[in-house]
């Protein structure tokens, strides 16, 4: 979010942003309470417990749009037009309820999509009104919404499979990646790859969130079938599946698996290039719910890409559009196993495959694209709400 505050700057708008502190629990340092970084003003409100489990989640959520409430009651604090991301899911409402009592226009921006997440991962089921409920107040919230903003095109079909009235007010901005900080580099001059010895062997990368919506398993299978081979699995990250993946190694005795916790901002440079393939994963049923967003650091790092996914994924049509990599359905990790050792047998080919992975990067997937995108429906609102021209940037 600060990125994209920082893009919407240079394009000529004031930007507030209204945050929660971090709720990381191996997080150390707190962000300032208010902050003015030049391209934005930045005030980070409280959490009540710093911890990432699902309850304490849901509470420092709901403590969050509870804040937000009263802040959103002064005009000054609401500006020209709201925009209202999915973290926390509770968020989305309150732009409803600021148009109802002020006339104020928002943009929602949907980063998972709620009930529908908690019910592929089995936390509630439809015998339960809750998801009815959330799916009726999703609507309303989708209807008086200026525009609807997506991560994918598969994400807009959920959406409009639910809510077919906003097709005219949806629109598809991916996640991006700075080419000019994350850019390829050679795994023999790059001191993270040395650090953990990851220069000779063919290096397979899942860097991120290692949680329920991710396949996690369908790579641990695949690992499973190359024990003796050279080649090193590496996961980067933590999350739910996170305890059941190293319990899973040590069953089966996996010496070529390797784990590492979160990087630090200034680290994913060269931990992201410290590999020969990166992997992405959706679990099955997720499709459309959710958007892996390291898919296009690995892009811009130059690497190739192999996607476990459903077979109508965006990101199928994604990788063969960027000729970039492979996606295989989830459970076949021999498939996976076999693109691995394909690629592991040619470097020539590897190395093509990653071009092409920094080139689609660099003509897509840039903060100053998503920016402009951005910025122009940002301005559309609020000429609506002043009734007036604008010039857009």
């Amino acid at each position: 979010m600060d990125e994209l505050a920082a893009g919407l700057h240079r394009q000529g708008l004031q930007v507030r942003v209204l945050a929660s502190q971090p709720a990381y629990e191996a997080l150390q340092d707190r962000a300032p309470a208010r902050e003015h970084a030049g391209h934005a003003t930045i005030e980070c409100l409280p959490v009540l417990t710093a911890s990432r489990r699902i309850r304490n989640r849901a509470l420092n959520g709901l403590f969050f749009c509870l804040r937000c409430v009263l802040r959103l009651l002064h005009p000054r604090d609401r500006g020209d037009v709201l925009l209202l991301t999915t973290e926390p899911p509770f968020l989305p409402p309150l732009g409803l309820l600021t148009r109802l009592l002020f006339g104020q226009p928002y943009v929602c921006l949907i980063y998972d999509v709620y009930p529908d997440v908690a019910l592929a991962l089995g936390v509630v089921s439809w015998r339960n009104p809750v998801p009815r409920i959330w799916r009726w107040l999703n609507r309303q919230v989708w209807r008086r919404a200026s525009t609807i903003l997506v991560l994918s095109s598969s994400m807009k079909a959920r959406i409009l499979a639910q809510c077919p009235e906003v097709a005219e007010r949806i629109e598809v901005i991916h996640h991006w990646a700075d080419p000019a900080r994350i850019a390829p580099l050679p795994k023999a001059d790059n001191w993270f790859a040395r650090e953990h010895g990851l220069v000779e062997p063919f290096t397979v990368l899942y860097s991120g969130n290692l949680g329920s919506c991710h396949d996690i398993e369908t790579i641990l299978q695949a690992a499973y079938e190359m024990q003796g081979e050279p080649v090193q699995f590496v996961f980067i990250g933590h999350g739910t599946k996170y305890a059941g993946c190293r319990e899973r190694t040590r069953q089966w005795q996996l010496d070529n698996c390797y784990f590492l916790p979160y990087q630090a901002r200034e680290t994913l440079p060269y931990s992201l290039t410290a590999c020969d393939l990166a992997l992405v994963s959706l679990a099955a049923g997720l499709e459309g719910s959710v958007a892996p967003s390291k898919l296009y650091s690995f892009l811009a790092a130059g690497r190739p890409v192999a996607a476990v996914c459903e077979p109508h994924s965006y990101l199928r049509s994604l990788l063969q559009d960027a000729q970039c990599g492979a996606a295989f359905d989830n459970g076949d990790s021999t498939g996976l196993a076999d693109y691995i050792r394909a690629l592991a047998a040619d470097p020539a080919r590897a190395e093509r495959l990653g071009r092409a992975s920094r080139r689609y990067a660099q003509a897509h997937f840039t903060l100053e694209a998503a920016a402009w995108q951005y910025a122009r429906i940002l301005a559309q609102a609020a000429t609506a709400k002043a009734g007036r021209a604008a010039r857009l940037p």
